[in-house]
């Protein structure tokens, strides 16, 4: 009874707020309906077959992927990228709000490729983990492994030197400004494993492409991408 009470009060004190706004809500990880019902879900049956990205009809494969075929296995996003989406990344790598990472995952296992056999984070360099303490991929991933049962390699790629923010930056200098920095530590790990890439926003593609090389270069059977959220059109990462 002493325990019941307990947790009622601390629920009267500190209730479950929306992670998009910030108002209280009924439960842990759930929007408010005013968030929820801003957020655009997306889905595999109405994206290009080979990225994902929304298509007019089913089946479609988008001008991109058809002048230049993808290395990776899909990309899988459960949103685009907007005002909501956008505050759980914010909250969760600005604000240290670790649970947001939970929050996302519990969607994110929804869009989880149905064959995936290794989790992989998208690594950060050493200098901006010490800064952060701690990496969001990795908490996203760590919850997903714990929501699917597909195991995580959490250090398989390596950053393997800082690079600048790419905020700003154009595709082309995001892509060098990646290029070659990304390593696989032990290639016996990811050998002949169906890889999902875990991130929390796909904005051009430079670092996950990057991550999707390095890991096919070490023996990975394929990499597929899975994501909170993912730029579509013209609007920008933060």
């Amino acid at each position: 009874m002493a325990r019941a009470v307990l947790h009622g009060a601390v629920a009267w004190a500190l209730p479950p707020r929306c992670p998009g706004c910030g108002v209280p809500v009924e439960a842990d990880h759930r929007f408010c309906a005013a968030c929820w019902n801003s957020l655009r879900f997306l889905d595999d049956a109405s994206g290009c077959s080979a990225c994902g990205v929304p298509q007019p009809r089913a089946g479609l494969v988008c001008g991109a992927c058809l002048a230049q075929p993808p290395c990776h296995a899909g990309i899988h996003a459960v949103v685009a990228y907007g005002p909501i989406a956008r505050e759980l990344p914010i909250r969760l790598k600005h604000g240290g709000r670790i649970g947001v990472a939970d929050t996302m995952a519990g969607l994110m296992a929804r869009r989880m490729p149905p064959d995936a056999e290794l989790l992989v984070p998208v690594p950060l360099h050493r200098w901006r983990l010490w800064r952060r303490g701690f990496n969001q991929s990795v908490l996203i991933a760590a919850a997903l492994s714990r929501r699917t049962g597909v195991p995580m390699a959490r250090d398989a790629v390596e950053r393997t030197r800082a690079t600048p923010l790419l905020r700003g930056l154009s595709p082309q200098q995001r892509r060098a400004a990646v290029r070659s920095v990304f390593r696989v530590a032990d290639a016996h790990a990811v050998a002949g494993r169906r890889v999902v890439l875990v991130d929390d926003v796909y904005t051009t593609g430079a670092t996950a492409g990057a991550c999707v090389a390095a890991l096919l270069a070490a023996g990975a059977a394929s990499v597929a991408i899975l994501c909170w959220a993912r730029v579509i059109g013209d609007t920008v990462d933060d």
